[in-house]
């Protein structure tokens, strides 16, 4: 099966799997709930949750495990989303072609939906908590402390790329807003389905290393699209960073330096897959999708 066949039954099935957790619209908060499902369904590449049961199936094929943690990380990403767009944050007016959620809506309850998908990202899994026998319960608690933790670090990539915004920063600040803001959650996915798969240590490792290394790929591609990506294609409009005078890798490195430093990157990624062969063939499929995607 081709790649884009099944990236899109990836997308296909965890699009389902987000349709059970839409709130009951029959309620005070009703609107809340609307904005909450807006963002949560607007139609995304879905990348992150795919990256948990990609990885899960390395080692084992039944994925009703993971699930519930794919559907959480994507709540959290939405989160992310909801209040990247904001007033006070990058101030954009569409994503996904539509408009952001403080257009649709309006600034309050975007605050509210962004805060109330990342709460019910934690009510998702502590539910699953409770349903796992003794034997399991350590693996997934281990799992819940690595999505605070990656959370708490994107969060704070998120303030000092705010924060630096027009201004010179050193390369290694550059890489660690990505490494924070983008990198951490990239991460997490990968370190979930390997976890949650009860893989060994070393792999875990080999995993890891793969992640931060697309994590970065991510980062720079979508520099490389503000600057000289198609608006249509993309859904929101280009040449924002620049504007705004954030510091990105295109800035940092100019255009052809930043498109150098993509194709080594993913090329590593590749290299620390090889173990696998086969087994990892998504995944190797996905750094490249990841380095020529437009959009």
């Amino acid at each position: 099966m081709e790649f884009k066949e099944n990236l899109k039954m990836y997308q296909e099935g965890i699009n389902e799997e987000l349709k059970k957790y839409i709130k009951n619209k029959d309620v005070p908060e009703k609107i809340l709930n609307s904005s909450m499902e807006y963002s949560l369904m607007a139609g995304g590449k879905r990348l992150r949750p795919i990256l948990i049961v990609a990885t899960y199936e390395i080692f084992k094929k039944d994925i009703k495990k993971c699930l519930p943690y794919a559907v959480a990380i994507e709540m959290i990403h939405n989160f992310s989303l909801i209040h990247d767009d904001l007033p006070g944050i990058d101030n954009d007016d569409f994503r996904h072609g539509k408009l952001t959620n403080h257009k649709k809506y309006n600034e309050a309850t975007a605050i509210l939906a962004g805060d109330g998908l990342l709460n019910n990202a934690y009510i998702v899994i502590s539910e699953d908590l409770k349903k796992t026998d003794s034997k399991e319960i350590k693996t997934k608690i281990r799992v819940l402390n690595e999505f605070t933790l990656a959370v708490d670090r994107m969060i704070a990539g998120e303030y000092v790329d705010t924060e630096y915004e027009g201004k010179e920063i050193q390369a290694e600040y550059l890489d660690y807003i990505h490494e924070n803001k983008t990198g951490a959650l990239l991460k997490l996915c990968v370190r979930t389905g390997a976890i949650l798969a009860e893989c060994k240590e070393q792999d875990l490792e080999i995993l890891t290393k793969y992640a931060e290394k697309i994590g970065l790929a991510f980062q720079i591609k979508d520099d490389i699209l503000s600057e000289e990506g198609n608006e249509e294609i993309l859904g929101k409009p280009v040449g924002n960073d620049k504007a705004k005078g954030k510091c990105t890798y295109v800035s940092k490195y100019g255009l052809e330096g930043a498109k150098e430093k993509l194709n080594k990157i993913t090329e590593e990624a590749i290299e620390e897959l090889k173990i696998y062969g086969k087994k990892a063939e998504f995944l190797n499929q996905l750094a490249f999708y990841i380095k020529d995607r437009n959009k």
